[in-house]
Formats: C-alpha cells, sequence, structure tokens
C-alpha cells in the first residue's frame, strides 16, 4: 500500500482544522471529470465528520490529457495567495468543460482578483514551481491518476462513494482513538 511521501504542512490548502484526528489528501486535476465528480463526496464527508476531518488538495494535472489542467491549477494557486483558493476551487470544478483563459479572468474578477495580475502571473508561470512540487510529490507517493485520495497517509484504492469513504475514514478513527 502506497504512503504519503510528503506530509502535511502549513504550506497546503487545508479545509478543517489542520489537527484533526483524520487527514483526507486529495491530489487532483481541475479538468478531469472524476475529480469533479467526487467534490460533492468530499463535501458530504467534511459535514458528516465536522471537526475531525481535514480535507488537503494537491495539484497533479495531468497536462497531456486535459490543456486547460495546468493554468487552472496557477489560477487556484493565484486565488490562493489572495486568501481565495477554495473559492476558485470549486469554481473551477463546477466550470471544468467550458475552461478558457477569458473564463479564468473572468472568475478571478468575480472574485474580486485583479485579471490583469492573474494574466501577469499565468504568464510569468509564477506558480508553476508550486504546482510541480505538488505533482513530483505525487508521483514519489505512487500517485498515477486523477483523484488519488490519502485517508492518514495511507493511499485509498476502495469506490469513490461516499458510503465507502466513510466506512474507510470511520476505520482511520478507530484506529487513532485510544
Amino acid at each position: 500500500m502506497s504512503r504519503l511521501s510528503v506530509s502535511i504542512s502549513p504550506d497546503d490548502h487545508i479545509q478543517g482544522e489542520p489537527d484533526a484526528a483524520c487527514s483526507l489528501v486529495e491530489y487532483g486535476d481541475y479538468e478531469c471529470p472524476s475529480c469533479a465528480q467526487i467534490q460533492p463526496v468530499i463535501k458530504r464527508l467534511q459535514r458528516h465528520f465536522g471537526k475531525r476531518l481535514s480535507f488537503v488538495f494537491r495539484n497533479f494535472p495531468l497536462s497531456e490529457l486535459h490543456p486547460w489542467a495546468e493554468p487552472a491549477a496557477e489560477a487556484a494557486e493565484f486565488a490562493g495567495s489572495h486568501g481565495k483558493f477554495w473559492e476558485m476551487h470549486d469554481l473551477l470544478f463546477q466550470n471544468q468543460a467550458i475552461l478558457s483563459e477569458t473564463l479564468l479572468l473572468e472568475m478571478a474578477d468575480g472574485l474580486g482578483l485583479s485579471r490583469a495580475q492573474l494574466r501577469a502571473a499565468l504568464q510569468a508561470e509564477r506558480f508553476r514551481s508550486r504546482i510541480r512540487t505538488d505533482f513530483e510529490a505525487g508521483v514519489r507517493s505512487g500517485v498515477n491518476g486523477t483523484p488519488t485520495l490519502f485517508v492518514d497517509d495511507k493511499r485509498y484504492d476502495g469506490s469513490l462513494d461516499s458510503d465507502s469513504l466513510i466506512d474507510a475514514i470511520n476505520q482511520a478513527l478507530s484506529v487513532t482513538i485510544p
């Protein structure tokens, strides 16, 4: 079983308590249909487990298959540098079928961010190294497709439905409870 090679750190995008009893890490691609399909499942898990679960998203753009995955990840990182990562994250998945530079700029504008600054960041590939760092950590962790999930640092290879994930998280929580 693969394990997460790079531990969760304050540099990660984390929803929930960083020291929650259980963590769920997703390596995802903003243009991957399966990644979009799992987002409502993750939201259900977050509601179900509350403060006992933290969620981390790491970039794993499959650029050869999805030409807008990397620019979308850069737009998310740009938004994150302004405290709006999760808002952009959700918008990207909601609009993944129609991603374009124009749409990325419109989404930034809708979040109160500068179109000009995003355009400049995209042209300069300002966040490319952050995305590469996530990608390389994923490769070291055995990630070879998206979405790939880790429950408490252990790769989860089961079904991506909420009941199966709830069972896996409950099992992880039972191990951590004395």
